[in-house]
């Protein structure tokens, strides 16, 4: 296996837990108060739209070419260190 295909491998499992937990985060956002559950609401969307970014630079990491997609890692590890900090951040304002 080539060192994309294994970088694209390891990515795309990172985003399947993403969701798993963006989806825990939902539920336990269900149960809080109204003016929490606003708040709440707001950082998933924020969590949302940062991993909607992250499925983009994957995809053009999948599709672009060999020399290209190693210049292309240093922005998907920055969107990467972004989701995963708004992430942590959720979880422990909505635990």
């Amino acid at each position: 296996m080539d060192k994309r295909t294994e970088y694209v491998e390891k990515l795309s499992a990172q985003m399947v837990e993403w969701d798993t937990q963006i989806d825990l985060l939902k539920d336990k956002a269900e149960s809080a108060t109204p003016e929490a559950k606003y708040d709440y609401s707001s950082t998933i969307s924020a969590l949302q739209l940062k991993r909607d970014e992250a499925a983009v630079k994957l995809q053009g990491i999948s599709a672009a070419g060999d020399d290209e997609w190693e210049e292309m890692r240093a922005g998907t590890e920055r969107v990467w260190g972004e989701v995963g900090g708004i992430l942590r951040n959720a979880i422990m304002k909505i635990k």
